[in-house]
This record gives C-alpha cells, structure tokens and sequence, in this order.
C-alpha cells in the first residue's frame, strides 16, 4: 500500500484549508496513493476559542467532514484524518479533538478522541493549555484495514509509551500520529519520540504535521514544526517531509512488521514487577 503523507499549514478557515487538502488528495491519488493521511486539527488552527466557537461544528453537520467524506469516495481511497476541532455540545463548551479514518466508499469505520491535552509551557513565551479548550477522550481506538490494522493516536499521545504498546499489543501494525508539533519541542523531540515508539511496537509510524508559521485572523498566531515523517517498524526514517507544505509517500509492507517483531520479539517479554 502506498500512504501519502499530507503536510499543510492550517489557518484558522476551516472552508480554505478544505480546499488545500481537497487539492492535494487528489494528487495524491493521481500518484498512486491507497492512503492517504492529514495532519492534526486539518480544519482550523486558532488560538481564538471565541473565533473557534463562530466557525466550528458538530461531527453530525461538520461540513469539513462530510466533504472529506465524499472525497474518499470519489478517489476510492483510504484516509486519515489526522484530527478535527469539533463542538461538542457539552456545558462547559469545550471542543474535541477527533481523528477519524475513512473507508473507500466514504464511511467512518474508526473515530478517536485525543486522549493526552498538552498543558505545557514551553518557553516563558509560549505556553499552552489544551485542557481549557478540548475536552480529552478516554478510549485506545484500533481499526482494520486491507493493509494492516491501525492504531490511532494524536500528537502529544507520542510522549505516552503504554498507549501505543497497548495498541501494538492488540495487533497494530500501523501507529498513526498526526500533529501540530510545537515548533520548539519539535526540534527537541519529534523524531526520537517517534523513532521510539517504532522500536518499541515493531509498528509503522505514520505522523503527518502541521508546518510554519499559521495565518490567523484574530487571536494570536502560532508556529509548528513540521518534518512529517514515517518510520519503518525497525526504527529507519523511510520519510522527513522538512518544512515545506506538500506531499509525501511511503509503501507500506505488513512482512516489515513481522520481521521486525521476530528479531526483537518484546511485546510479549512483559513481566508483572514490584513499584517502586
């Protein structure tokens, strides 16, 4: 299966940003993608939540989706999308942030909720608090596929290792980690993040980001990092998208996995031990 790694910078216009992955799925297809995947909050990137509360939809009439959706379909392609900011209806007016994978014939066959909010501050100037605007999910999400069985996970989930080893556990061959990494962790972080975990499961790891410098039209304006990537299940880098906007691609090989797994088989070398 090839997979085509979609890396885009997300304003905070759900309607322009759906044209630019529209766009680039169908090059994508055209150059023999099977899957294809987007990155963390596709349809907006905004620090406003009184902006995010103007434009923003619930899953039933999210019109970002139900495009996406039909997309799928005409392209007869497999996609994930890396993540949407959704209402949700609840009182305290907090947001989801869901990933959803889609079949070829447009159906929603698996939906995650990020699990992990990333509360952090970075630097005296940057800080976050994901937890004041979404509200986290509380379930690990696989989903099956032609190509192989996909664990979902978001961004910030990559600095959790018993999520995605639970999901390798469970028969994932494929993690997928779209994000909006921060530009300063990124360049700490990122690839050692998700060069372990591959390690670690003997999983593909698929992590389709955000990148630059994000325009926004009210509220401040952020900056992530970039450098899509796929790593191999035996920990190479088969994919560094860099900076700029575009697409990247990858074939998948499910005897990877196997390989892998057979050479270092620790997924089940667990030992029940004593806390500290």
């Amino acid at each position: 299966m090839r997979a085509a790694l979609l890396q885009i910078t997300s304003s905070d216009d759900p309607a322009e940003n759906l044209a630019t992955v529209q766009s680039m799925l169908r090059e994508a297809a055209a150059h023999g993608a099977g899957f294809a995947l987007t990155p963390e909050v596709t349809n907006i990137v905004s620090m406003s939540r009184a902006h995010q509360n103007a434009v923003l939809h619930l899953e039933t009439d999210d019109p970002t989706l139900a495009a996406l959706q039909a997309e799928a379909k005409s392209l007869n392609l497999w996609l994930l999308i890396g993540s949407l900011a959704l209402k949700t209806g609840d009182d305290d007016g907090r947001f989801a942030n869901r990933s959803f994978l889609i079949d070829p014939t447009g159906k929603i066959v698996a939906r995650y909720d990020k699990i992990h909010m990333f509360d952090v501050q970075v630097t005296p100037e940057e800080t976050y608090r994901e937890s004041d605007g979404y509200r986290p999910g509380s379930g690990a999400v696989l989903a099956d596929t032609p190509f192989g069985r996909i664990g979902m996970t978001i961004c910030y989930d990559i600095r959790f290792p018993h999520l995605h080893r639970a999901l390798a556990q469970a028969g994932a061959d494929i993690l997928t980690v779209p994000a909006a990494f921060s530009h300063v962790t990124g360049a700490a972080h990122w690839e050692p993040l998700l060069r372990a975990r591959a390690i670690e499961t003997g999983c593909y790891v698929l992590a389709p980001a955000q990148t630059g410098q994000h325009p926004a039209s009210r509220g401040a304006k952020r900056r992530t990092y970039g450098h899509s990537m796929a790593i191999a299940p035996w920990g190479e880098v088969l994919v560094d998208a860099g900076t700029p906007c575009g697409i990247s691609y990858v074939d998948l090989d499910r005897d990877q996995v196997a390989q892998a797994r057979g050479k270092v088989p620790s997924l089940g070398h667990d030992r029940e031990f004593d806390g500290p």
